[in-house]
């Protein structure tokens, strides 16, 4: 499904190397089954803990399994630690990512990503994953001094690969994402199917996907070409 919201194609034109901002978890690979700790926590629990990067959801996980979330702070690099050495044992891309990645960088476009996952935990993911060679940029949520909803994040990454804001656009899954996104002034499409704790149809997204695999023909009639 796409929600389209009136975008003219003037306003996009003459764009050169497009470049396309994507979220990670939630966005481009289900990661929640890998970042259950402790056996109390469900897997929608830990899916509504993600988003803010990893010492929010230490803490988050702290708390929900009775724990003290002031420890956040002594257990976050013995998570780090533990999730980093099997990071992707249990974590996937969603269907259809890997094709449609490489299929939109055959199109021209050009692709970054922006969590707030650690940097080297999103390195170490994407190389797991066989994705990292389909990426011109990464920002993860300790490589710059903000991060996301700042929209310092997302233009720092833009400013990184000598990109332009106006020549880009924001893929994501949560309220962080939208919010980035608007903040920077970019254009945003968010998916059905990731971690979000808000109502996705209150965020202002240009298009609403359930299916990763549309995001080439919902950019088209957006008139996001490359």
């Amino acid at each position: 499904m796409v929600a389209q919201h009136g975008r003219g194609d003037a306003d996009f034109a003459a764009m050169g190397q497009f470049l396309l901002v994507f979220d990670l978890d939630g966005t481009l690979v289900d990661s929640a089954p890998d970042l259950r700790g402790r056996p109390p926590l469900s897997l929608p629990q830990v899916k509504r803990m993600i988003g803010d990067g990893a010492p929010a959801l230490v803490a988050r996980a702290l708390a929900a399994s009775g724990t003290d979330p002031a420890d956040a702070a002594s257990a976050l690099p013995r998570f780090i630690e533990l999730y980093e050495a099997d990071a992707v044992r249990l974590t996937q891309p969603y269907p259809a990512v890997p094709e449609t990645l490489l299929a939109l960088r055959r199109r021209g476009y050009r692709t970054a990503i922006c969590t707030n996952k650690p940097q080297h935990a999103t390195v170490t993911v994407l190389e797991g994953l066989g994705l990292l060679p389909l990426f011109d940029g990464i920002a993860g949520g300790d490589r710059f001094a903000v991060r996301k909803p700042d929209p310092g994040h997302l233009l720092g990454l833009i400013g990184a690969v000598d990109a332009r804001p106006e020549a880009a656009a924001m893929i994501g899954d949560s309220e962080n994402d939208a919010a980035v996104a608007r903040s920077a002034g970019l254009p945003l499409v968010l998916m059905r199917y990731g971690y979000a704790r808000a109502d996705l149809a209150s965020l202002g997204a240009d298009a609403l996907l359930d299916d990763f695999a549309k995001l080439p023909a919902a950019l088209d009639l957006l008139g996001l070409g490359p």
